[in-house]
């Protein structure tokens, strides 16, 4: 490079020449006009930023890069600058050479001569549109957040780490009854009821000094206090976030006041039909479409002897006997393959089995219903054991009309002539030798036509029997009366009866309950064969009088237990089979009850239960 001579170098010429380089290098727009807005210096970040070369702006008026909208707003900058003003980051918009538009943050500055006069001007431009952009999309993104915010059902509440409330949504002003203005600033614990109230700051300072979360990122069910100090149930879930270096807590509130509501009303619905059910005298069961039980209401523990526990998940088959325990899952299956019903929405007797084994007779009606897409059935059972008993009793009665009837005519047409014969066949007796074996053969005769006309007189007494003729009776002195009466006859004398108890006198027919205690007390001592003691008990209680007449035999078979009340049913080898159904008659007659009862253990229990009154 040739050295430059001392003498040609001067200051102001290196001056200007550095001047004129840091303007072309600037990455902003410098631009000189002179008074009249023709540009005079268009240096290269004007070049980047407008699309105009230098050689294509000289000499042309600065006004081309302003756009119509902004006219106004250039005449007034230039009117400014021709009074000596200057202009400072004033942001505004500019054209580019394709017509685009620009957005720029303009300074300019007058250019004075020496006698102090205004003869052009510099403007300094600088893009900014990657900032107005991020500034627009970051005021698109506020303005969409806040929409959301303030628009949204929930209450949301946003409080800085002291529990001051910073933001306050519309939604929590129609929760709380507050507006934004009036909770800004203040501590977030007045929203809430005692104790939350007290010792909310406490937890929000624990948690900011040990970090660790009891509510933060976990939503939960709170009380909210409205500012009429009412309150009413909540969902709160709080988010964390930090702002700067500050804490920040989102709190998304949402009214559960219709939710609680509903579920209270579910609620005593359910405790409503719930109660129904349970007080339902009929049994209520429930099936699911596999046949396993969910429902056994208390009437159907008790028809069935199961507790709902040891019923529930278990198939309602349990509840039934052979051969309906066997088919039972195959009806289910066929009707829901076919949806044919045989029995749904239709009732019909059939026959349960309790949990002891034994059957009972049962109305059955069952409907469907679907709870969450899956079928269940509802069995309502009415136990028939009442009305079975019933209609066996009217058809015992009516069979005894037709018996009574039969005996009628028995009385009539053969014991009267059955006198008559035995009256002949005594007088042929008497005219024979004594000690004859004509004379034994007419004893027996006699003998037979006794026991026929016995018979005769049971027959009568159980078809027709008479009506009670009540008096005031001492049921323990008529068992005394009764037992000593029974050891007149020499084969039970050897048979002891210990009466335990004694009642007060009740009202009952003396003759028709002697002929009872007789038949009970000679079955007993049948039953052991004349040896041994019976046990009466006396007692009074519930209104009524309970005698007991317990044995020491071998007691009864089940098989022939269900039998003994059956009329001409005998185990004796010269019963009538009368005794027992005439002593439960008796009995009927005095509106009281009679119960015979076999232990495992042998022996034979028989308790009347007569009325007091």
């Amino acid at each position: 490079m040739p050295e430059r001579s001392s003498s040609s170098f001067s200051p102001e010429d290196e001056a200007a020449r550095i001047l004129a380089a840091v303007v072309e290098s600037s990455s902003d727009a410098i631009v000189v006009t002179d008074l009249g807005g023709i540009i005079l210096t268009w240096n290269g970040g004007a070049s980047r930023l407008y699309g105009y070369d230098a050689a294509e702006m000289r000499g042309r008026p600065v006004s081309i890069l302003v756009p119509d909208s902004h006219r106004s707003e250039f005449f007034a900058m230039v009117a400014r600058l021709r009074a000596g003003e200057g202009v400072k980051d004033l942001e505004t918009v500019r054209r580019t050479k394709h017509g685009g538009l620009v957005d720029v943050s303009i300074t300019m500055s007058p250019i004075v001569d020496a006698a102090g006069s205004v003869v052009g001007a510099t403007k300094v431009a600088r893009d900014i549109s990657a900032r107005k952009l991020g500034e627009l999309t970051q005021r698109s993104s506020e303005i969409r957040w806040r929409s959301v915010v303030e628009s949204a059902v929930d209450g949301i509440v946003v409080i800085d780490e002291r529990g001051r409330i910073e933001s306050f949504n519309p939604a929590a002003e129609r929760l709380f009854g507050y507006s934004e203005t009036e909770v800004l600033g203040r501590n977030v614990k007045m929203l809430m009821p005692s104790p939350y109230h007290e010792e909310h700051d406490g937890y929000l300072s624990r948690y900011i000094e040990t970090h660790v979360k009891k509510i933060i990122g976990i939503g939960r069910e709170v009380t909210g206090l409205r500012r009429d100090g009412s309150t009413f149930p909540l969902h709160l879930s709080v988010g964390e976030m930090t702002l700067g270096a500050e804490r920040r807590f989102t709190g998304i509130l949402h009214d559960l006041s219709d939710r609680v509501r509903l579920e209270e009303r579910l609620r005593a619905s359910e405790a409503r039909w719930r109660a129904v059910v349970e007080s339902a005298v009929d049994g209520i069961v429930v099936i699911d479409e596999r046949g396993h039980l969910e429902a056994f209401n208390p009437a159907a523990e008790r028809l069935f002897g199961y507790r709902e526990l040891d019923v529930v998940g278990r198939n309602v088959n349990i509840l039934m006997p052979s051969p309906y325990h066997d088919e039972h899952d195959g009806y289910l299956g066929r009707y829901l393959a076919t949806g044919v019903p045989k029995i749904i929405g239709r009732g019909r007797e059939v026959t349960g089995r309790r949990q002891d084994g034994t059957t009972f007779p049962l109305h059955l009606s069952v409907g469907e219903t679907s709870v969450a897409g899956e079928r269940k059935f509802t069995g309502i059972l009415h136990d028939l054991s009442a009305r079975v008993a019933i209609e066996q009793q009217l058809r015992e009665q009516a069979a005894l009309v037709r018996l009574g009837e039969m005996a009628a005519v028995i009385a009539h047409e053969v014991k009267n002539p059955l006198a008559a014969v035995r009256g002949a066949i005594e007088v042929i007796g008497g005219r024979l030798p004594a000690g004859s074996k004509d004379a034994g053969v007419v004893k027996e005769i006699v003998g037979r036509i006794d026991s026929l006309n016995e018979l005769m007189k049971d027959l009568l007494l159980f078809a027709r029997p008479p009506q009670p003729k009540p008096s005031l009776v001492e049921i323990r002195s008529l068992v005394m009366s009764t037992a000593e009466l029974m050891t007149e006859d020499p084969a039970l004398k050897a048979v002891r009866v210990d009466i335990e108890g004694s009642g007060p006198p009740i009202l009952a027919d003396p003759g028709l309950l002697q002929i009872v205690f007789l038949n009970l007390l000679v079955n007993g001592a049948h039953a052991m064969r004349g040896q041994g003691s019976i046990k009466v008990s006396v007692d009074v209680s519930e209104g009524a009088c309970h005698i007991a007449f317990v044995d020491s035999g071998p007691g009864i078979a089940p098989e022939i237990l269900e039998k003994i009340f059956t009329p001409f049913f005998t185990t004796k080898s010269r019963g009538s089979g009368l005794g027992l159904p005439t002593a439960r008659r008796l009995i009927e007659a005095h509106r009281g009850t009679i119960h015979v009862l076999c232990p495992p253990g042998g022996g034979t229990t028989v308790t009347i239960q007569l009325p007091m009154n």
